[in-house]
C-alpha cells in the first residue's frame, strides 16, 4: 500500500469527467480535491452506450491493477458486476448518486433494474452516499452492514453569494423569470413545467431552459414542438449546457428555480440556485425534501402535477412579498450547507480508513 500521504485511487465512470451534470460535478470536484492532497487519481472511463451494451461490458472489463482503492460511480453498475465477483485486490467503494430503479418508469422495468443493481451493490466493499435518502434506498435493497459515509455534494462552485439587497431589488422587477437547470431528459420534468406554463398567461413570464440538448434528442424535439404549438417561442428560451459566467448571469436574473424532477438522489442544483436567492420548486419524490422546506425555501409538488406547479408559480409572480421572503430564506439555507472542503476531507478520511482496514 502507498503511504497515507500519497495513495493511488481509481475512479470508474462512463464517458468524460467534464460532463455537465450534478453527479459528474461531484465526481470531478472529488478528484480535484484528492489530487490537491497529493493523491494519484486514475480515471477509468467506459464508453457511454445503452443499458444492454453496458451489460455486455461484463464479458471483458476487469478491475485495474496497482491501486490502493477503487471508487466506482454507481451509474456504471451494469458494467461492473462480473469484475467485482470474488475477492478484491483492494477495497471497492461505490459512489451512489441515486439508483436507476428509483426513477419513475413502469414497474416491470424497475424490477429488472432492481435485480441487477442489487447484485452490483452486494459486490462492493463500502459506499459513499450523496444523501440520507440515497442511503435509505440502498439499505432497503441490500442489508449490507458495510462501511459507508453520507457526503453531501459540492454546492459552492460559484464564488459569490448574492446579497440580500440584490434579492429584494430583483423581486420587485415586473418581468417574472423562471430558470430550469438540468439535462433535458424526461426525468428532470421539463414537460411538467411547460404544461404548467401553458396554464398561465404567456406574457407573464420568461423561462430560460439550461441543459444538454443532446442527452435525449427525441425528448428535446418533443419539448421544442410543445413550445411552438402553444405559441411560447418568444418566452421560452433553450440555452443548451452553460457554465461559469453565462450560467451565473441567468442565475442572477431569475426569480425562481424550477426543476420538477420525477426523482433526485440529492439535487445539487436546488442548493446552487439558493446561493443566488432562488426559491426552488422540486417534487416529493427523492431527496429534494432534504433541501427544500415546503413554503419556506421553495415548494414541493407531486411529480407530474402541472396544475399545482402553475398555482405555485402564479403565487410567486403575483405576491412579491412572498417571493422576497422565500428568496431570503433560500439564501440562508444555502449558507448553512457545509463547504465542500470539509465534506471532501471526510470522504478522504473514509477512504484512508478503508485502505488501512483492508490491509490488516
Amino acid at each position: 500500500m502507498s503511504t497515507s500521504n500519497n495513495v493511488k485511487i481509481g475512479l470508474v465512470i462512463y464517458g468524460s469527467l467534464d460532463t455537465l451534470s450534478g453527479g459528474y460535478l461531484y465526481d470531478r470536484m472529488l478528484v480535484d480535491y484528492l489530487r490537491a492532497q497529493g493523491d494519484t487519481v486514475e480515471i477509468i472511463s467506459l464508453p457511454w452506450r445503452n443499458y444492454a451494451a453496458h451489460l455486455i461490458d461484463n464479458f471483458w472489463f476487469r478491475l485495474p491493477h496497482d491501486l490502493d482503492i477503487l471508487i466506482q460511480d454507481e451509474l456504471n453498475h451494469p458494467s461492473l458486476i462480473a469484475a467485482n465477483v470474488g475477492k478484491h485486490p483492494y477495497p471497492v467503494i461505490s459512489l451512489v448518486h441515486h439508483l436507476r430503479c428509483s426513477e419513475l418508469r413502469p414497474k416491470w422495468r424497475n424490477n429488472f433494474y432492481r435485480v441487477i443493481e442489487k447484485k452490483y451493490l452486494q459486490s462492493v466493499d463500502g459506499f459513499i452516499f450523496n444523501s440520507e435518502t440515497t442511503r435509505e434506498v440502498v439499505n432497503g435493497i441490500v442489508d449490507h452492514g458495510k462501511p459507508s459515509i453520507v457526503a453531501y455534494p459540492p454546492t459552492d462552485r460559484f464564488s459569490d453569494v448574492i446579497s440580500e439587497s440584490e434579492i429584494i431589488e430583483r423581486a420587485n422587477r415586473e418581468e417574472f423569470r423562471i430558470l430550469f437547470l438540468g439535462n433535458i431528459i424526461e426525468r428532470k420534468g421539463l414537460h411538467t413545467l411547460l404544461d404548467a406554463l401553458f396554464i398561465l398567461l404567456p406574457s407573464s413570464f420568461i423561462l430560460d431552459v439550461v441543459g444538454s440538448l443532446t442527452a435525449d434528442s427525441v425528448f428535446v424535439k418533443t419539448m421544442r414542438e410543445k413550445v411552438t404549438v402553444h405559441g411560447l417561442s418568444s418566452t421560452v428560451h433553450f440555452h443548451d449546457s452553460l457554465n461559469n459566467e453565462p450560467l451565473t448571469q441567468l442565475l442572477r436574473q431569475a426569480h425562481v428555480l424550477c426543476v420538477p424532477s420525477s426523482y433526485e438522489g440529492f439535487g445539487i442544483v436546488y442548493l446552487e440556485g439558493m446561493g443566488f436567492g432562488l426559491p426552488a420548486i422540486g417534487t416529493t419524490s427523492g431527496a429534494a425534501g432534504e433541501i427544500i422546506e415546503d413554503g419556506v425555501t421553495g415548494f414541493l409538488i407531486q411529480p407530474n402535477d402541472a396544475a399545482a406547479l402553475a398555482s405555485r408559480l402564479a403565487d410567486l409572480a403575483r405576491d412579491r412579498g412572498l417571493l422576497t421572503r422565500l428568496s431570503l430564506a433560500a439564501r440562508t439555507r444555502y449558507l448553512r450547507q457545509p463547504k465542500w472542503e470539509q465534506t471532501a476531507g471526510q470522504i478522504r478520511d473514509f477512504l484512508l480508513k478503508q485502505i488501512e482496514s483492508f490491509s490488516v
